[in-house]
C-alpha cells in the first residue's frame, strides 16, 4: 500500500530525474559565419554562406543535440551571378535547397560527429571543434576539409573546361549560438 511518505519519494526521484537531466536550449545568432574556400586552375576563391539557422541543446559540459542548415541560394561569392549558378547547379540547389548537419555524439569535448548532407548525399562526419563558453552563450570554431566526389557533386567549370573547380573545399566555421 503506497503511505504518503512513499509517494512524496518518487515524485521527489521523478523531479531529481528531470532535472538530471536539463538542458538548455541555444538558437543560431545572426553573428554566425560559415564560408567555403577552394581552388581552380586559375585562383584562389571564398563565397560566404548567407542564410544560416540551426539550434542546439547543451547540458552544461557539451552539446547533445545540434540541427544546423544552410540555404544554398544564399551562398554566394565576390565574383558575381556567373559563378554562383554554377555554384549552385554544382549543389544541386532545385533539388536539394539546404545543406544540413546533425550532430550524433560529442568526442572528448572537441570533436563532432555527425551527418552532413549536401547535394542530397549524407556522409557521416567527424569535425574538429573548439567551443567556448560565455555570458553571451556559446561559441563554436573550426574548419573542415570536404571532397566533392564524396557528394555526388562534379567540379563546376567556365571558360570552355579551360577554368576548372578543385575536387577539395574547405569549410570554415565561427558559429554563436544564444541562449533561447
Amino acid at each position: 500500500m503506497l503511505t504518503m511518505k512513499n509517494i512524496c519519494l518518487v515524485w521527489l526521484l521523478v523531479a531529481f530525474t528531470f532535472v538530471g537531466r536539463a538542458q538548455d536550449e541555444y538558437v543560431l545568432s545572426d553573428q554566425s559565419k560559415l564560408t567555403i574556400s577552394g581552388t581552380s586552375t586559375v585562383h584562389d576563391w571564398t563565397v560566404a554562406a548567407n542564410a544560416l539557422s540551426g539550434r542546439l541543446g547543451y547540458d552544461g559540459t557539451a552539446p547533445t543535440e545540434i540541427d544546423f542548415e544552410v540555404a544554398v541560394e544564399n551562398i554566394q561569392s565576390e565574383r558575381g551571378a556567373a559563378m554562383d549558378k554554377k555554384m549552385h547547379a554544382a549543389l544541386k540547389k532545385e533539388e536539394h535547397p539546404t545543406i544540413t548537419f546533425k550532430l550524433k555524439e560529442v568526442k572528448d569535448k572537441s570533436i563532432f560527429v555527425g551527418v552532413l548532407n549536401i547535394a542530397g548525399v549524407e556522409n557521416s562526419v567527424e569535425i574538429p571543434v573548439d567551443m567556448e563558453s560565455d555570458s553571451e552563450g556559446l561559441k563554436i570554431t573550426g574548419k573542415k576539409q570536404l571532397t566533392l566526389q564524396d557528394y555526388g557533386m562534379e567540379s563546376p567549370t567556365a571558360m570552355f573546361g579551360q577554368i576548372i573547380v578543385g575536387d577539395e573545399v574547405t569549410v570554415n566555421f565561427d558559429l554563436r549560438f544564444s541562449k533561447n
